[in-house]
């Protein structure tokens, strides 16, 4: 069955049967780990960072290069948010840039 891309912004937006789906995809690509995976092959991610956190840098930088991507960390110092760019055209840039964007804030 092909699905519609969906921006996941909260986990408010999704319904209980949606939140399932993504539980078990996730313990299917878990089963998987370590295995040859290229779902990401060829893919950028940027990843921006509102404070430092080891953990969620490390699992998503891991996370992307297992199954092929690219990751690109932007810390604090590296997007000054409301500071010295817009959110919308950081946004927007990113968007050009990165096929995916990554937010821990």
């Amino acid at each position: 069955m092909k699905k519609r891309k969906k921006d996941l912004i909260s986990i408010e937006f999704l319904n209980r049967e949606e939140i399932d789906e993504i539980f078990s995809l996730a313990e299917t690509m878990k089963s998987f780990r370590g295995r040859h995976s290229n779902s990401l092959e060829r893919k950028v991610l940027a990843m921006v960072f509102e404070k430092p956190s080891l953990r969620t840098r490390v699992t998503f930088e891991t996370g992307i290069y297992e199954l092929g991507g690219h990751g690109i960390y932007l810390g604090p110092n590296d997007i000054q948010i409301g500071k010295r760019e817009s959110v919308h055209d950081v946004a927007k840039n990113l968007g050009r840039w990165a096929h995916g964007i990554v937010i821990r804030t």
